[in-house]
């Protein structure tokens, strides 16, 4: 018996001082493969047709046990999908998360929902989303924890509102008639998208999500407003926003796309010196008129010009220009490359820091009689340009920080269209600051003789992320969040966040370092109101603790359509007015502004969360500057803590041919199309949901994910090539209960122990991998497990005990304990990724009650007394000898050979005595290990071997408690011819004649008359 054995091996160690160890390392000098499987071909955990035919063939059919299972190999086409949709109704997935919820668990783990925005039908990039979720609460919840997880949508905004409108626009309708026109948009983009989750198998909360529209959702994001409002967070400013033309509202950074290949028409222009800074009057005041010369990419912004910035510790140069004798200032390490631009020599007359400019007035090219000064900058640099920078403080946030600091007037000379006001003169009022308007700024310098050169500069450039149009800065009065006094407390929280991949870490930190502040008001009517009211005539703002509360129990009990529905005596009653101390109704109307929508979705964790912080927040990297930055914010300004634990930050889903997806090249992958097929379904099968599933889990989501026919035809071969493990599982325990014939471990033969010895280290790993969202690595894990330790290995040596032993015999029962071990554990590790398939194989299953689920019953079950001391260097230096043996005879069959194995007295000699109890066996583990015919173990090869007897040797090092024990330990193979016939029934060369079954199989066949 193993424990006896077991227990001589420890002896044999105790001699040297120590007791054999769970875990030590066998390692083979010569012929060893830690892979268990040199030169045995793969089966696939399947019996091939020939191999079936001839077990089965002649009068001993029916003795065999071949496996026998209803479980089908593949299903394709309708099969396919109506087989998906009855196990969703058959194991209840739509009640799954209500029953998970009621249960009682030690522990929650929250996963919170980032809204997808409710404006279209579900894509790709949903489903990586949504399945990376799923996957990582699937497993949580077989863990036994409590998972929460409230699928939500992003309902307000502008591409809702425009979609909604379509043609229409918002001429003639009322803020309630866009309103509803948007709430019903966006309830049918949410009614359809949510169907798709559902069918997609997402374990979620579908009948309480949250949605931003929703009264009581908005009701808790006013609460925040009021109390950042409070802390003096939220203040109203009129300065430079980024403005969107064509959308006639402001955005905030995270609403703009950058286009690398924005083309502007960028313009060197002068600045003549109306009076010399006094340094460079005491040098060069002789010369003549000088002028600044600047280079700006928005020549538009000129008529606005208020300074002319310069860096201080910079080294600036009077030159001359040899073509014109006209005298220029500019940065001295600019000189060289203006000179090339210029195509002309210049001369340098005069040098001067940059603090001597200091004092210096300009003259306004296009505005006669304005004159504007020369003023340090730090934000200057000599990358590009003169290093002199044309200052708008009305159309540049660095710009307008100078003009905080100097005092410089900021006016806007542009509307919302995106034209020039009045303001800007006659000669330009009405043109787009972004076409004609542009061009007469340049036609107007160059009458005046202050353009010098003009080129096309491709550029990056923001556009509206919505309309894809270009936007401008233009100041306008808005509400703004103060990001300068939370970044320190952000990044402070921010590092103690685990942030996955690690290295997304620094464009988070980088998005605040950016930030000075957040606009946080659009001029539109789809949002949640700006819950303040202005003094009609003083146009001062009432805002406090008390109006936003008062507003904010109204929309939670009526919607934030009251703020439109309700007369202002409603909205600001009487005694909200006593405690502002405010004076009549009368003298009082409500904003026009809503709040911006990362303002909404970034306040979803004060609505939707019970802790106010979740575990983990998974997104796609553009919310690196959306949703994680704005969810922060709020939080660290309210509850001076991140929300989340973690953040698991995914890429985007491209074509095959690394495409950005476009409905104009015509690559763009629709779930549902992949799912249940096309028109022909010769070009577009239907895959099903763990197709989808699979590739999901299966791609590197840490950098560009890759979809098309290749990709998923991979998947489905890969699914299917499980499907036939599971096969040959389910087929193997016909009529097998493991809840009355399991075996004991301690009874069970060494390799099947051997096996839960694998099964428990693969069940480890498999929960460290999901652990670290690590799918992919569990779907390698899976793969070695079942190619290497299944196929190649464990199955290739078991087929013989399977078929041919009596059905109820220890060797065969011990076989069959483990493979339900095997499938058991094999079906849970998949199920977060595949559970249509491991509930599927949980119905085929045994040892099951009519009704039992796989995802009510758990994890894995894996016991630690599966690492018993030991086994592993047993079977383990077995296997290598058997790989010393099959390396001698390359492409032959192992079967037809007879083997004696020479070990000198010794550990390793011990342990391998172990496996075969006589000196000499057809039928002992060793001989089933080594796949021989028969089996001689010695100390000594005889003398008379055969001239050709085939002898491979080497020799092991046996190393124990960490080195303490070693072993060198030699050993010789002698492989020769068996003089057996093969048997008719089990087909091994074990008989006396080709005629008569083997011993073995004559005793079975007896006792079954």
């Amino acid at each position: 018996m193993l424990l006896c054995r077991i227990s001589a091996v420890s002896q044999s160690v105790a001699r040297w001082g120590t007791s054999v160890r769970r875990g030590a390392l066998l390692h083979p000098a010569l012929s060893f493969n830690s892979s268990r499987c040199q030169n045995v071909s793969s089966t696939e955990g399947t019996v091939h047709p020939a191999a079936a035919q001839d077990r089965t063939a002649g009068p001993y059919r029916d003795s065999v046990l071949l496996p026998r299972t209803e479980f089908p190999m593949k299903l394709t086409g309708q099969k396919l999908i109506d087989r998906e949709v009855q196990i969703q109704q058959e194991c209840g997935f739509a009640e799954l998360y209500s029953w998970q919820r009621e249960r009682k668990a030690k522990k929650e783990y929250c996963l919170h929902d980032g809204p997808p925005y409710a404006n279209g039908d579900p894509h790709v990039g949903h489903f990586l989303n949504k399945i990376l979720k799923d996957i990582q609460n699937r497993f949580e919840m077989l863990r036994g924890k409590q998972v929460h997880y409230v699928p939500g949508w992003d309902c307000h905004g502008l591409p809702i509102e425009l979609k909604a409108l379509g043609e229409l626009g918002t001429s003639g309708l009322s803020p309630l008639q866009i309103r509803q026109k948007a709430r019903e948009f966006a309830e049918g983009a949410i009614a359809r998208q949510r169907a798709a989750f559902q069918r997609w198998g997402v374990m979620a909360d579908w009948d309480k999500c949250y949605y931003t529209f929703d009264g009581t959702y908005e009701a808790a994001q006013l609460k925040v407003f009021q109390d950042m409002h409070s802390k003096g967070l939220i203040y109203q400013d009129y300065k430079p926003v980024f403005w969107s033309p064509s959308s006639r509202t402001a955005l905030a950074e995270a609403e703009l796309e950058y286009n690398p290949q924005h083309v502007s028409k960028a313009i060197y222009t002068t600045f003549a010196l109306a009076t010399l800074p006094p340094k460079m009057a005491e040098a060069v005041g002789e010369l003549g008129s000088i002028s600044v010369l600047v280079w700006t990419t928005q020549p538009w912004t000129i008529p606005a010009n208020q300074a002319v910035c310069f860096m201080p510790n910079a080294q600036y140069s009077v030159v001359k220009r040899r073509d014109s004798s006209q005298l220029l200032l500019v940065a001295t390490e600019r000189v060289s490359s203006l000179a090339t631009l210029l195509s002309t020599e210049l001369e340098s007359v005069g040098t001067f820091t940059g603090a001597e400019l200091e004092g210096g007035v300009c003259q306004h090219p296009t505005i006669p009689r304005k004159e504007v000064p020369l003023l340090p900058a730090n934000f200057v640099t000599m990358g590009k340009g003169t290093g002199l920078v044309h200052t708008a403080p009305a159309h540049g946030m660095e710009d307008y920080s100078v003009a905080s600091h100097f005092k410089l007037s900021v006016e806007c000379i542009v509307d919302e269209e995106g034209r020039f006001t009045e303001l800007a003169g006659p000669e330009l009022q009405s043109q787009s600051v972004m076409g004609e308007g542009n061009d007469t700024v340049i036609s107007m310098l160059k009458a005046v003789g202050s353009l010098v050169k003009e080129e096309e500069c491709v550029h990056s450039y923001p556009y509206d992320w919505r309309s894809k149009e270009p936007v401008v800065i233009r100041p306008s009065k808005q509400w703004f969040i103060n990001i300068a006094s939370l970044k320190d407390k952000a990044k402070e929280v921010l590092a103690k966040v685990r942030v996955i991949p690690e290295s997304a870490r620094g464009s988070l930190m980088a998005h605040l370092d950016r930030r000075p502040y957040w606009c946080i008001s659009r001029q539109r009517s789809w949002g949640v109101p700006i819950p303040v009211f202005y003094h009609k005539e003083t146009g001062e703002p009432l805002i406090n603790k008390h109006t936003v509360s008062h507003v904010a129990q109204l929309f939670s009990e009526k919607g934030s359509d009251c703020w439109w529905e309700l007369p202002l005596e409603s909205l600001l009653p009487p005694e909200v007015l006593k405690k502002s101390k405010a004076g009549e109704v009368t003298d009082y109307e409500r904003g026009d502004d809503v709040l911006d929508i990362w303002f909404d979705s970034g306040t979803s964790w004060a609505a939707v969360l019970e802790d106010s912080r979740a575990d983990v927040y998974v997104e796609g990297k553009d919310q690196i500057g959306g949703w994680f930055q704005s969810s922060l914010l709020t939080s660290v300004a309210v509850q001076k803590r991140a929300p989340y634990k973690a953040l698991m930050i995914h890429d985007f889903v491209i074509s095959e041919k690394g495409e950005k997806m476009s409905k104009s090249l015509g690559n763009v992958v629709d779930p549902n199309t992949v799912i249940h097929g096309g028109e022909d379904p010769s070009v577009c099968p239907a895959y099903g949901v763990d197709v989808l599933r699979w590739w999901v889990a299966e791609s590197n989501v840490f950098s560009e994910v890759q979809i098309g026919p290749n990709v998923l035809n991979s998947a489905r071969d890969s699914i299917n090539k499980l499907r036939n493990t599971l096969k040959f599982l389910l087929g193997n325990l016909q009529g097998f209960d493991p809840r009355t014939q399991a075996v004991d471990p301690k009874e069970m033969h060494y390799i099947d122990q051997y096996l839960l010895h694998l099964l428990r280290d693969y069940s480890m790993k498999m929960t460290d991998a999901y652990n670290d969202f690590g799918a992919g690595r569990a779907i390698r894990l899976l793969q070695a497990f079942i190619t290497r330790d299944l196929s190649k290995f464990y199955f290739s040596i078991i087929k013989d005990r399977l078929y041919c032993d009596p059905e109820d015999s220890l060797g065969r029962r011990s076989c069959q304990t483990v493979l339900e071990e095997i499938l058991d554990g094999v079906t849970r590790s998949i199920a977060p990724i595949l559970p249509h398939l491991a509930e599927e194989v949980y119905l085929h299953a045994p040892g099951h009650n009519e009704g039992e689920t796989l995802f009510r019953s758990g994890w894995i079950k894996s016991s630690p007394v599966w690492r018993r001391p030991g086994l592993e260097e047993a079977v383990e230096g077995a296997c290598a000898i058997r790989d010393s043996f099959l390396s001698s005879i390359p492409g032959r069959n192992a079967a037809e050979y007879e083997l004696t194995i020479e070990i000198e007295p010794g550990l390793l000699f011990e342990l391998i005595e172990s496996l075969q109890d006589e000196p000499t066996s057809s039928y002992s583990q060793l001989t089933e290990l080594m796949m021989s015919s028969q089996t001689t173990l010695t100390s000594a090869l005889p003398r008379d071997m055969p001239a050709d007897a085939l002898i491979s040797n080497g020799s092991f090092l046996i190393n124990l408690e960490g080195g303490v024990i070693r072993e060198d330990s030699a050993y010789q193979v002698a492989a020769v011819h068996t003089s057996m016939a093969r048997c008719p029934r089990c087909r091994r060369y074990t008989s006396d004649s080709p005629d008569c079954p083997c011993p073995r199989c004559q005793t079975i066949l007896t006792k079954a008359q």
